[in-house]
This record gives structure tokens, C-alpha cells and sequence, in this order.
């Protein structure tokens, strides 16, 4: 493999007329369009970059997000590319002092059948994500860097620079990373704090003298700061990050820096370095944008929040974000559901951002250990206008409106089976109740029997796999659907 990035060129067949245009072709924007174009929206994906990111920096995926996965059609190919952390080795002195354990275990149920953290480099995640945009028909738009963005009554019209024609949309979506271009032209602010003055270099390298069987850590010494240098699966690569205790640290990014700094936190000599393939560094913030939709554009991904990466939530909700939004949209722009479904993207995702970005920052800081706390599965909608619960005097761990719908096999259907694709889902769990005739390629039906996860009763499960209705009888729901639901 010569380079962990896929080289594209210009399309010269852009349109200039789409559905939904999306800036940036980072996780959230792929995702988001890979979404849409299941659903048969016309949507394009522009990237300043001449290519996808080259580097490994989200590498961790965590369970909600490979069940996101599991319902796009990548799942496979992601575990393919990935595999487990490996257990942590402490080095002092060139001398194994024992393992650490950088995760809480976790084990799969029937429930939530994926567990623990999985590890892929970024850039073959979004290698991953592009594969799948394309067989769906979708493209990517590389060296298109965005300088105006004009909204009216009717959509967005987005300027581009070295003489590149507009495009004109329906919608809009930054997804176009921290320092949001969409986010500063739209005039939205954002919050937040330092969480570490100290900088971080990270880099993705080649290197000699160290197993793969275990993340490499080597603890701080002598007023210099960590190292901890993991083996990326799939590939040759080493993932290395390295902290500085100096806050006015400049770190060196070059191949004879890197090298210096293996050999003066290591047992290395500086030639076990023989490639820097990536390199960067930034010092850990949190911040979160004021809103996330002005009008017809919608904040997405780090555009919309940025989290120190200790917990690996950044990437993970970024890509949650858009599953969310994606079927909003396509909602209203095929299936003629209101505008106003569209105001439940930052009802429901601005909570769950903030709340990921207080996790992120106890992560880092050591208040919590990575594990049940960081895998989101327990991340849900509950008091949010999408979720209505009808039943009362529900026990202590009921499952409700707003929850994720968890997954199980009864009566011969496997719940995620049956939730796949772009559908909403009507569950009926351990009931004969009569339920309303709906166009079948908008909702699916299900009957299975009493499930534990469940308990009884009808729950209709949205596209994006949550409770939006639960009752015990279908009294209420026809009224749910006429609010929310796709008119054709």
C-alpha cells in the first residue's frame, strides 16, 4: 500500500442544481450522504481537499455507532478493516512493567450485540463510507472550497472559489469540521473551554522494535510527557501520540522531530522511525455551537462540536448526528412530512452533543473510565417532541419513547433485520392489537412475542432506529403519524 489515502480528482460533471449540499467529506458528511441517497434524495458532497483525510485520528468506533453501520450497509467491511484495542503495555527504562487496561469490559447481550470499542483508522473508515456513496450513486466534489453561502425562501445557493460555478439546494449542511467556512459565514457562535493547554502531536508512522499485540505506553519522565504508540490494524501503521508538559511547546511534525521524540521518551533508537505517513497536533477543547440550523442549513459534526478525543465520542456522535438528520430530511423532501420535522434535528441532537462533550472532558481529565459510559447505547430522546409514550406507571427500566430500540430474536425475526433499511418500523410485542394500514414501503409491521427488552405492547421505531410512539393499543398513533410521519 503506498499512501493511506485515496487520491480523487475533480468531478467536472458537478451539478449545479441538487437536493442537499453537504460540505465536507468527513464521517458526518458521508454518512449523511449515504443516508440520503438510499432514500433517493439528490444530494452532493463538496470537499476543499484534493482527497479524503489521510490520517488515523478517530480510529475508535464505538457500539451505536456499528449498529449506524450495521443499518448503511458497511458494517462488514468496517470489522474487516478493524479490529480490538489491544491491552496496554507500561515501558520504563526499556523494560516491560506491566499491562493497562485502557477500557472497562464490556460484554455483548441480545440487546446491544456489539461491545466494546472498535478500532479503524479514520481514513479507512471514510475510504469505507466513499465505496458505499458511490455504489448508492452518490459523488464527491474534491478541490471545491466554499466562500459564500446565500439562503432565500426556496434553498441555498453556495459559492466556491478559483471560478468554480454556484450550486443551488434545497438544503444545506456543514459538515466541514471545527473551523467551520459554513458555520462562520451563518454568523453562528460557539461555546466552549480548554481542556488542555498542553499541545498533543499525533502521527501515524512506520516503526521497528515494537510488537502489535499491544498498545505501547510509555508514562511521563524527567518533564517530558507521555508517549503511547498503538498498532492500527489492516496495515504496516503505528498510530503515536505524544504530550507536552509546556504549553508554549511548538511540536515538531517533521520525520527528524518525530524521531527525536521516540528516542527521548523510548528505548528506541531515532532510525526505528522510517516513515511519518501523517502528522498534526492540536490541544484538546470542548465547544459547542450556539444552534445547529439557521434557516435552511444545519450544523453537523464537528462543525457542530468539538471534544477532546479521550472516549473516542467525537467521531461517534458526529456520524450520529447526520444519521439523525438524514432521515428528517428525507422525509420532507420525498415523503412530504412538514418542514417542522426538520426543527426536531437540533430538539433532539444539541442535548445529546453537550452531554457527549461534559463525557469527553471527565474522560480526559480521569473523572470516568471508557467503557459502559462511553459507548452510547444508553443515549436516547425521551421528553422530546418525536417521542410520545402513551402507557403508564411503567416499571424502573422500562423501555420508552425517545429509547434506543434494542435489538433480539423472537418468534423467528431478528429485530435489526427487521429494522433495516429506510423504513419506519411498527413492533407489535406480545399482542394481538389491531394495527393501522399504512403504505408498506413506509412502515414495516412486525408481531413477535413478549420480549424482556420490550415488555408488551406496539412501539413504532423510526428510520433512525429509536421509539419515536409506544402504547399499549394503536389508540394515538394514526395522530403520531399524521405529525410526523412521510405523506406518500
Amino acid at each position: 500500500m503506498e499512501l493511506n489515502v485515496v487520491k480523487e480528482t475533480v468531478d467536472t460533471e458537478v451539478p449545479e442544481v441538487t437536493e442537499v449540499l453537504i460540505v465536507g467529506a468527513g464521517p458526518a458528511g458521508l454518512t449523511l450522504a449515504i443516508d440520503l441517497a438510499r432514500r433517493g434524495v439528490r444530494a452532493l458532497v463538496v470537499e476543499r481537499a484534493d482527497a479524503l483525510f489521510p490520517g488515523s485520528r478517530g480510529k475508535g468506533i464505538q457500539p451505536r455507532t456499528m449498529e449506524v453501520f450495521d443499518d448503511l450497509g458497511v458494517l462488514e467491511s468496517v470489522r474487516e478493516a478493524g479490529g480490538h484495542y489491544p491491552v496496554g503495555m507500561i515501558w520504563q527504562n526499556g523494560e516491560r512493567q506491566g499491562e493497562h487496561r485502557m477500557f472497562d469490559e464490556v460484554a455483548p447481550t441480545e440487546a446491544a450485540p456489539y461491545a466494546g470499542m472498535w478500532m479503524v483508522p479514520q481514513w479507512r473508515t471514510q475510504e469505507i463510507l466513499a465505496a458505499r456513496l458511490r455504489e448508492l450513486r452518490g459523488s464527491i466534489a474534491f478541490g471545491r472550497e466554499l466562500t459564500g453561502l446565500a439562503q432565500d425562501t426556496d434553498g441555498v445557493t453556495a459559492a466556491f472559489a478559483n471560478g468554480a460555478p454556484p450550486i443551488r439546494a434545497r438544503y444545506a449542511v456543514a459538515a466541514d469540521g471545527g473551523r467551520s467556512t459554513v458555520r462562520r459565514l451563518l454568523g453562528i457562535g460557539m461555546t466552549g473551554e480548554t481542556v488542555d493547554p498542553n499541545p498533543t502531536l499525533v502521527a501515524d508512522v512506520r516503526i521497528s522494535g515494537l510488537d502489535r499485540d499491544n498498545l505501547h505506553v510509555f508514562p511521563p519522565s524527567d518533564g517530558e510527557g507521555f508517549l503511547a504508540i498503538w498498532p492500527l490494524p489492516g496495515v504496516e501503521d503505528f498510530q503515536l501520540a505524544g504530550h507536552f508538559e509546556d504549553p508554549a511547546a511548538a511540536p515538531d511534525l517533521s520525520l527528524d522531530g518525530i524521531r527525536k521524540l521516540v528516542a527521548t521518551r523510548t528505548h528506541l533508537a531515532p532510525d526505528a522511525v522510517t516513515e511519518v505517513r501523517w502528522a498534526s497536533d492540536f490541544r484538546p477543547r470542548a465547544a459547542l455551537a450556539d444552534r445547529f440550523r439557521k434557516d435552511r442549513v444545519f450544523l453537523a459534526g464537528d462543525a457542530a462540536h468539538v471534544h477532546s478525543p479521550a472516549g473516542g465520542q467525537g467521531l461517534n456522535t458526529s456520524i450520529q448526528d447526520a444519521y439523525n438528520l438524514g432521515w428528517k430530511l428525507g422525509a420532507v423532501l420525498r415523503g412530504g412530512a412538514p418542514d417542522a420535522l426538520l426543527d426536531s434535528y437540533e430538539e433532539e441532537r444539541l442535548p445529546v452533543a453537550a452531554d457527549m462533550l461534559g463525557l469527553s472532558t471527565r474522560v480526559h481529565r480521569g473523572e470516568v473510565r471508557r467503557g459502559e459510559a462511553t459507548q452510547q447505547l444508553g443515549l436516547g430522546y425521551r421528553g422530546c417532541s418525536l417521542a410520545v409514550e402513551t402507557r403508564t406507571g411503567l416499571p424502573e427500566g422500562a423501555l420508552h419513547a425517545g429509547d434506543r430500540a434494542p435489538d433480539g430474536t423472537r418468534g423467528g425475526v431478528r429485530l435489526f433485520d427487521a429494522f433495516r433499511g429506510p423504513h419506519w418500523t411498527l413492533l407489535a410485542v406480545g399482542t394481538d392489537a389491531e394495527l393501522p394500514s399504512w403504505d408498506e414501503d413506509l412502515v414495516h409491521t412486525a408481531r413477535v412475542p413478549a420480549y424482556e427488552a420490550y415488555g408488551t405492547g406496539l412501539f413504532l421505531v423510526r428510520p433512525d432506529g429509536y421509539v419515536g410512539w409506544a402504547g399499549e393499543s394503536a389508540a394515538g398513533l394514526s395522530e403520531y403519524w399524521a405529525r410526523f410521519g412521510a405523506r406518500r
